[in-house]
C-alpha cells in the first residue's frame, strides 16, 4: 500500500467511526464573602485556549468519576461530582498526525472544595476562577456556552428558591 493509498485508507476509517466520548468536570465554588459561585476554566496544553478539565473514559471508572479525576490531574481540585450529567457538547480534537476526530463530551458538575498545591499538570496549564459569565465568553464551543449559561442559571435557582404568593 503506498503512501496516498494508506491516507485514502485512514480517512474512510475516520468518517466510519463513531463519535469519540469524552468526560469532563464542570468545576464551581461559592465565593466566602458574598457566596457567588464562581466556575474554574483552564488553558489546554496545545492551543493555549479556555477549556474545563476533560478526558477519555477509563477502565473501572464511571464518568462523573473520570470527570472528577481529570479535574484532579489538569487542575488539582478536589471535590464532589455529580452522577447526573448536565448535558454534552461537540468539538473536533485534534490528533498527534493533524487529522481531526469528532468529540462528544459529557459534562458532569464537580462541586470544589479544596484545591492541591501540587498535582499532575501543575504548571502546564493557566487555572483561572471566574464568574459564569466570563467562563462562557472564554470557551470556544457554542453549546458548552450554552451548557455553563443553563447550569448557572440552574445554580442559581436553587440558591434562591421562588416564593409562593400567600393567597396561593
Amino acid at each position: 500500500m503506498n503512501f496516498f493509498d494508506r491516507i485514502a485508507n485512514e480517512v474512510r476509517l475516520m468518517f466510519r467511526r463513531p463519535v469519540r466520548v469524552q468526560c469532563a468536570a464542570l468545576c464551581y465554588r461559592f465565593k466566602k464573602k458574598s457566596a457567588q459561585p464562581e466556575m474554574l476554566v483552564i488553558t489546554s496544553r496545545d492551543t493555549g485556549r479556555w477549556v474545563i478539565p476533560k478526558g477519555w473514559p477509563m477502565d473501572g471508572k464511571r464518568s462523573h468519576e473520570v470527570a472528577a479525576r481529570e479535574a484532579w490531574e489538569e487542575a488539582g481540585v478536589k471535590g464532589e461530582a455529580s452522577e447526573q450529567s448536565i448535558g454534552y457538547y461537540g468539538y473536533q480534537k485534534g490528533l498527534d498526525h493533524g487529522m481531526k476526530v469528532p468529540c462528544r463530551v459529557q459534562v458532569y458538575p464537580v462541586v470544589v472544595f479544596d484545591m492541591a498545591k501540587s498535582f499532575k499538570e501543575k504548571g502546564t496549564r493557566k487555572l483561572e476562577w471566574v464568574s459564569f459569565p466570563e467562563a462562557a465568553d472564554r470557551v470556544a464551543e457554542p453549546e458548552l456556552k450554552e451548557l455553563i449559561r443553563r447550569f448557572e442559571q440552574e445554580l442559581l435557582g436553587t440558591m434562591r428558591p421562588e416564593r409562593k404568593s400567600a393567597a396561593g
